[in-house]
């Protein structure tokens, strides 16, 4: 029975078995599926892979493997750099397009300035035919999601805190320099302009109405925005997170 060796490097670890040997391991290759279908039957998903060798040779995911070959697979942090790249690679300032399970990190990074479109109850064959025709970013806690085909660039959030997240994918996608803090509706994702406060003064409460003078409102929802103390407290996270990400992951 034909056999292949399988080597996956680095954080693509994450999603195999704890006994796969430090990612290394022989696997059956007799039923002459794409390489593509074999990676993510070992748990992979094609979308955090970004380069393949086959022999040492660089291949595509429709490559069909005859036994006895050495397969080694990158993902796109630490693959190869003269190779064919597999991964397509995102815009300077991506969209995004989150699961049901990332609220929380819809919203923040909707406060650093990210179009992020996210519902609570979209299922897995909608978001990802709204990714494909949208060319939004995937980010998702869903490894079977990634692996549908209609998904071609997306990123397998690993963090389980919600700043931490934030931290991991602007780590991923480089964002620090996209910040736009408080220029997005947190809650729809709307734009948010700057508004005349005659023109909403009936829809503040009594202190709000004496005390604060500027105001945005999202263009999409409506919703009102005013600098409070907690938009204080929010810059200085922002600015600590900045400062985080020009220092090597912990």
């Amino acid at each position: 029975m034909p056999h292949a060796d399988f080597r996956f490097h680095d954080r693509l670890h994450d999603f195999l078995p704890p006994a796969s040997c430090a990612g290394s391991f022989s696997c059956d290759v007799s039923r002459r599926a794409a390489i593509k279908d074999m990676i993510e039957s070992l748990g992979v998903p094609h979308t955090e892979v970004d380069v393949i060798l086959v022999d040492g040779v660089s291949v595509g995911f429709g490559h069909i493997l005859a036994g006895g070959e050495r397969v080694e697979i990158y993902p796109w942090t630490t693959a190869p750099k003269v190779a064919r790249h597999l991964r397509p690679r995102p815009p300077s300032c991506p969209r995004f397009l989150l699961d049901a399970q990332l609220g929380r990190l819809a919203r923040y990074l909707r406060l650093l300035g990210f179009d992020c479109h996210y519902r609570n109850d979209i299922g897995d064959a909608e978001l990802a035919a709204r990714a494909e025709e949208t060319q939004r970013v995937v980010l998702t806690r869903d490894r079977l999601l990634l692996k549908r085909k209609r998904i071609h660039l997306a990123h397998y959030v690993r963090a389980d805190e919600p700043w931490k997240q934030v931290e991991e994918v602007c780590r991923e996608f480089d964002l620090a320099k996209a910040f736009a803090p408080f220029t997005r509706c947190t809650h729809c994702n709307g734009r948010l302009a700057v508004v005349d406060k005659a023109s909403v003064i009936d829809r503040l409460e009594p202190l709000t109405r004496q005390y604060v003078d500027d105001f945005l409102q999202c263009e999409a929802c409506g919703q009102l925005y005013w600098h409070g103390s907690h938009v204080a407290r929010m810059k200085e996270r922002v600015e600590r997170l900045r400062q985080t990400l020009v220092q090597p992951p912990g």
